[in-house]
C-alpha cells in the first residue's frame, strides 16, 4: 500500500539523487580541465586565452557548486520541516478559493526564490562576468530586467496557471486534454509572435540596415530558396559581449536575428554562414520539429499529471489533509524529475543530430571553412568549455561540442 510516508521518502530520494547525480557530472567536467594547452585547441585559443577560458570555467564552477547547494537545501528544509504545508496553512486564512490559492502559493514561493537567488545573480553578473570582460549590464538595466521578468511572470504565467486551475474545476476527466490544448495554442502563439511581443520589453530590435552584409545574406536566402525579408539586428550588448544569433517564429512570422556584437567581431562571409546554419534548421523542418516534440511532451506530461492529481495520498505526504491542486502539482514536480531528466537527454539527442544537420546544410549550400572559423571565434571569444566530459554531453548539451563540430565540417569539404 502506498502510504504518504512512502511517498514523501521517495520524494527525498528523487531530490537528494537529482542533486548527488548533477554534482557528479560537475567533478566529471572538472577531471577534463588542464593547465597545457591541448594540442586539438590550437588555432582556437592561444596560450593567454586558454589559460584565461581555463579560470572561467573554474571560477564558474566553484560559484554554481554554492549556489545548487544553496537550493538544495532550502528544498531540503522545506519538505524536512514542513515549510509547504505551513505556508499552505497561511494562505488559508486569507482565502479557500483554489485559484487564489493556486496563484498566491506558487507567487510567494517564486518571491521567495527570488530573493535568494538575487545576491548570487548581482555577484555573477557584476563580480564574475565582469572579471572576465563580458558584463556590459548596468544596474539600472539590471533592476529593469528584473521589475520587467516579475511583472510578465505574474501576468502571463499567473494567467495561464490560473485558467489551468479552472479547467481542473469545470472539465473532471477530460482536464489533461483540454489543458493540454490551451498551453498548445498558447505555445504556438509565443512561437509566432515572441519577438513582436516579448523580446522588445528587454531589448530594442531593428532591421539589419541595407549594405554589404544584408546584400550577402539576401543573395544566400534566394539561392537556397528561403524566403527573407525579416532580418533584425539585437541590441545585446547592452548587457554582455557574448555574441549570438537565432532563428524565430514560423511562416510569414519567421525571422532571423543578429546579435550587435556579432555583427561587430564576425566578416561578411563567417555571417552568411552563420545564417545559413539557421536557414538550414527552418529548410529542414527543425523548428517545426522541435515545437512538434514539445506538444507531444507537454501532452504526456499533463496526462501523467491527471493520474496523480485526485490522489490525497501527494498532499498529505507533504503534510497537508486538505486536498488541492497546487499542492499535488508541487509534489507531482518533484516525483517526475527522473522522467523530466529522460525526456531532456531525448530532446538533446535530437537537437545535436539536427545541429550537425544545420551545419552540413550550411556547408553544402554557402561553406564550411566560413562557418568552421565563425564558431572557432564564437567559442574562443566567449570562454566556452571546448573538452566537456562526453556524460556531460550527454545529459545537457543541446549543441554537439566545437570539435565534433568541426571535425564534422572537415568532413564535409572533403
Amino acid at each position: 500500500m502506498i502510504t504518504p510516508t512512502l511517498v514523501f521518502a521517495i520524494i527525498l530520494a528523487i531530490v537528494i539523487a537529482d542533486f548527488a547525480f548533477e554534482r557528479w557530472l560537475d567533478y566529471l567536467n572538472t577531471t577534463r580541465w588542464c593547465d597545457v594547452l591541448p594540442e586539438e585547441l590550437r588555432g582556437i585559443y592561444d596560450e593567454k586565452a586558454y589559460q584565461k577560458s581555463q579560470q572561467y570555467q573554474r571560477v564558474n564552477h566553484r560559484f554554481g557548486m554554492i549556489t545548487s547547494t544553496v537550493s538544495f537545501v532550502a528544498l531540503l528544509a522545506m519538505l524536512w520541516w514542513g515549510g509547504f504545508a505551513w505556508l499552505d496553512a497561511w494562505l488559508r486564512q486569507f482565502t479557500e478559493n483554489p485559484i487564489w490559492l493556486a496563484l498566491l502559493f506558487f507567487g510567494v514561493l517564486a518571491v521567495a526564490s527570488s530573493i535568494i537567488s538575487l545576491p548570487f545573480s548581482i555577484y555573477d553578473t557584476f563580480v564574475i562576468e565582469a572579471r572576465f570582460g563580458f558584463n556590459k549590464t548596468t544596474p539600472r538595466t539590471f533592476v529593469l530586467d528584473l521589475l520587467k521578468g516579475a511583472l510578465l511572470g505574474a501576468v502571463v504565467g499567473g494567467g495561464l496557471l490560473a485558467l489551468i486551475v479552472w479547467i481542473y474545476l469545470l472539465s473532471g476527466a477530460w482536464f489533461w486534454l483540454i489543458a493540454w490544448g490551451v498551453v498548445v495554442v498558447f505555445s504556438v502563439f509565443m512561437t509566432l509572435f515572441y519577438s513582436n511581443l516579448i523580446v522588445p520589453l528587454f531589448n530594442k530590435q531593428t532591421p539589419l540596415a541595407a549594405g554589404e552584409l544584408r546584400d550577402a545574406i539576401e543573395r544566400f536566402a534566394a539561392r537556397a530558396g528561403f524566403h527573407l525579408k525579416n532580418i533584425y539586428v539585437i541590441d545585446g550588448s547592452r548587457r554582455s559581449t557574448k555574441a549570438n544569433a537565432y532563428f524565430t517564429g514560423l511562416g510569414a512570422k519567421k525571422r532571423i536575428v543578429l546579435y550587435d556584437s556579432l555583427i561587430e567581431k564576425h566578416t561578411t562571409d563567417e555571417l552568411v554562414a552563420v545564417l545559413a546554419h539557421e536557414i538550414g534548421h527552418y529548410k529542414k523542418k527543425h523548428t517545426l520539429l522541435g515545437l512538434l516534440l514539445g506538444i507531444v511532451q507537454t501532452g504526456i506530461t499533463f496526462f501523467l499529471l491527471s493520474l496523480f492529481l485526485g490522489e490525497p495520498v501527494l498532499t498529505q505526504a507533504l503534510g497537508v489533509e486538505t486536498h488541492s491542486f497546487h499542492m499535488a502539482v508541487l509534489a507531482f514536480g518533484l516525483i517526475y524529475a527522473p522522467v523530466s531528466l529522460l525526456t531532456g537527454i531525448a530532446m538533446n539527442i535530437i537537437s545535436r543530430r539536427n545541429e550537425f544537420a544545420a551545419d552540413r546544410f550550411a556547408a553544402d549550400h554557402f561553406a564550411a571553412a566560413p562557418l568552421m572559423s565563425a564558431l572557432k571565434r564564437l567559442s574562443a571569444d566567449n570562454l566556452s568549455n571546448l573538452r566537456p566530459h562526453p556524460a556531460v554531453v550527454f545529459v545537457h548539451y543541446s549543441h554537439p561540442p566545437l570539435l565534433q563540430r568541426l571535425a564534422a565540417l572537415e568532413s564535409s569539404k572533403k
